[in-house]
């Protein structure tokens, strides 16, 4: 089986509740979720409150890429976001 698991790394944060329903309507089956914290590497993006907004508006897994330091710190945040993978 195929999936396909765009990034929303990738998109205007201005607009990422509209780009999220249109990669679902595209045939996406995940939402892949990277979260950098400026340490483990030197970009910083997201956090668990992006996480919970993203919950509201897809049913499909979201898949948290955690590159940040000390991880298992940081996955039950995650978790309790709406985090299906991490």
């Amino acid at each position: 089986m195929t999936e396909l698991a765009p990034s929303i790394l990738s998109a205007d944060f201005a607009h990422l509740a509209d780009q999220v329903r249109s990669v679902t309507e595209g045939g996406a089956t995940l939402v892949h979720v990277d979260v950098m914290d400026g340490h483990f590497v030197p970009n910083i993006t997201i956090g668990p409150p992006v996480v919970k907004s993203l919950r509201k508006v897809t049913d499909l897994p979201l898949d948290c890429h955690l590159m940040i330091e000390n991880p298992d710190q940081y996955i039950p945040d995650f978790v309790q976001a709406g985090a299906d993978w991490i």
